[in-house]
């Protein structure tokens, strides 16, 4: 089934249009859902707009058909339908608005929802300190090297920024929010990867070494800096062996500290008890 998205444009040979339906709303006047199982309603209906969702049947800004159509096409109480359009909303696929012009809408691409619930859903897993330094590792280094192979100007730039603000709150000795300015250079190192579901994953892991940071403290000392200074150079030179074989080290080091790992000494040239970065 294909959906109008156009004034003046006739609806396929079968279906019928409805004359004094705004642009861009679903048709209703002929069923686009199946009847739901008894037993597996609730899932029956999210499945089905998943999939109208992901073949391109329904796009961002389409209006679903209200409450009592939907109960009417999958054979189910307005409850449940209720229901199950709560967790699409939930799970950032629709949007609910109230009103005289509400509805349900099938929600714009937004990558803050799925970040979200990987991060939630990486928090409640049972892992440890080792399985978080292991996963950065393995990740950021993936990360390094696409970024080093693609990185423009204007992203070396923002990355350069990004460590120039880091050094004025070492010397400021303000470590919570280092921690935070540090977390945020792996961010835009994925963003200049210009790959999106690299930034989500990134984004994602970022959630969890906050908590992480949370819970042992921020590093006070300047070690990161330097290492991103060195990261900067070979981004530059687009000398992604070298920044991938930086990255390592850096990471493999904070490991060891997270670690308390007797072999790691922990450089602090302004004082304090070093921690996490």
């Amino acid at each position: 089934m294909t959906i109008d998205h156009s004034a003046g444009r006739s609806m396929p040979t079968g279906r019928l249009q409805e004359p004094t339906m705004p642009q861009g709303d679903v048709p209703t006047a002929t069923s686009m859902f199946r009847p739901a199982r008894p037993r597996r309603a609730f899932d029956e209906i999210i499945g089905q707009i998943r999939a109208l969702i992901e073949n391109g049947e329904l796009r961002p800004g389409d209006r679903l058909p209200s409450e009592r159509v939907l109960a009417e096409q999958f054979a189910v109480s307005r409850n449940t339908v209720r229901e199950a359009l709560r967790m699409l909303e939930i799970s950032g696929l629709v949007l609910l608005k109230r009103g005289a012009t509400g509805g349900a809408f099938i929600s714009r691409a937004d990558s803050s929802v799925v970040t979200s619930s990987l991060t939630d859903a990486l928090l409640l897993t049972d892992f440890s300190l080792a399985d978080v330094t292991d996963a950065t590792r393995r990740i950021a280094t993936v990360v390094t090297v696409a970024a080093c192979e693609v990185i423009t100007d204007e992203g070396l730039a923002e990355l350069e920024a990004n460590v120039e603000e880091v050094a004025k709150l070492v010397k400021a000795a303000e470590w919570e929010r280092k921690a935070q300015v540090n977390l945020e250079f792996q961010r835009l190192l994925a963003r200049a990867t210009g790959n999106p579901v690299l930034v989500i994953i990134m984004d994602s892991l970022i959630g969890v070494l906050r908590e992480v940071i949370q819970n042992v403290g921020p590093r006070q000392d300047d070690f990161t800096l330097r290492s991103r200074r060195r990261l900067l150079k070979h981004l530059s030179a687009r000398d992604a062996d070298g920044a991938a074989a930086e990255i390592e080290r850096y990471l493999d080091r904070l490991h060891a500290l997270w670690l308390d790992d007797s072999t790691a000494e922990p450089e602090t040239p302004h004082g304090g008890a070093a921690a996490a970065d």
